[in-house]
């Protein structure tokens, strides 16, 4: 691929083909990583999110509105948006999760039938203000960072659990036919989700994040990214500790569901070999769309968008 042009100081597809992006391994971890995950899962499967949707009588796009609210663990209340079809009923959910920009409204451009859509909110990020966690990504990404059991992001991966949670308890006949969508930092905390949560029946990552993370501390970038690795400069000894957790490529091993992949050669934020880490580690069934460019606008990107659109739609029409 010729590179787009561009002005950051550095290569943002990090001299690296498709070939060499598809051969990204992951690190091996902590070998307490299950046994960590494991016991996170288990004490936020305790929880009862209490959900509660409230109409705001409003129909778009064959979507009617809800607010959407329920409880995580750590006191947190997340705040967030349900869609449901203006007409007919629920057979099925998805949960759909925000990059590190957050989100200020639902998504109506999906064009499933039969389907609740849960928009969450992350701690500390939109609907979900939680002090002392910033809703700044430079800041939200740093929190906590010191303690692998306390770290922000292991928060966010419960937010999506209880999440879960609350779509079964607003729409138990959806039992098996829950499904999970993420980009960029939603792509790499949904990752860490999927591999635990077996009430997840498959998924779509779009430029997902948080992939092989000595990796991503090595290649320059922008955005959290640039913050963790500032931080790693002062503090190098406790923020690989807690990141060997917090790393989506290795969790992909323990995804066992189909997952459909939307990676990047390009992307100046996320970078690519992050990305294709997280695919690659996948064993289950996985499908694959390769984005031009992630997080960077460029001609014919919103051809390549509605392209991979179809294609998600298409996969989630088979739960």
């Amino acid at each position: 691929m010729q590179p787009f042009k561009h002005n950051y100081p550095f290569d943002p597809c990090y001299g690296y083909s498709q070939d060499d992006l598809l051969a990204v391994g992951a690190p091996d971890g902590p070998e307490d990583f299950y046994a960590f995950w494991t016991k996170r899962y288990l004490r936020a499967m305790e929880m009862d999110p209490k959900p509660v949707i409230k109409p705001l009588g409003r129909v778009k796009k064959g979507w009617r509105t809800h607010d959407l609210s329920y409880q995580s663990t750590d006191g947190v209340k997340i705040g967030g948006w349900c869609l449901t079809p203006a007409d007919g009923p629920v057979e099925k959910v998805l949960v759909i999760l925000h990059g590190y920009g957050g989100r200020v409204a639902p998504d109506y451009h999906w064009e499933f039938e039969k389907t609740a859509l849960l928009f969450p909110c992350a701690r500390g990020i939109g609907r979900s203000p939680h002090r002392p966690i910033s809703a700044n990504p430079m800041w939200h990404v740093l929190h906590d960072i010191q303690n692998p059991d306390l770290y922000v992001h292991g928060g966010c991966v419960d937010d999506v659990w209880l999440g879960v949670s609350a779509a079964l308890g607003l729409f138990p006949q959806a039992e098996g036919r829950i499904g999970l969508i993420g980009a960029s930092f939603g792509g790499g905390i949904g990752t860490m989700a999927l591999a635990w949560d077996r009430r997840i029946a498959r998924a779509h990552f779009s430029v997902p994040s948080f992939g092989n993370q000595p990796l991503r501390l090595k290649l320059k970038t922008t955005g959290s990214g640039a913050a963790v690795q500032s931080m790693h400069k002062r503090k190098p000894a406790f923020v690989e500790r807690t990141l060997g957790y917090f790393d989506a490529a290795i969790a992909a091993r323990w995804v066992t569901v189909p997952v459909h992949f939307g990676c990047a050669l390009f992307d100046p934020m996320v970078a690519p070999p992050g990305q294709f880490a997280i695919h690659n580690a996948v064993r289950s069934e996985k499908r694959l769309f390769t984005l031009r460019a992630g997080h960077f606008e460029y001609p014919g990107q919103g051809s390549d968008e509605r392209a991979m659109l179809q294609e998600v739609h298409e996969f989630f029409s088979e739960v």
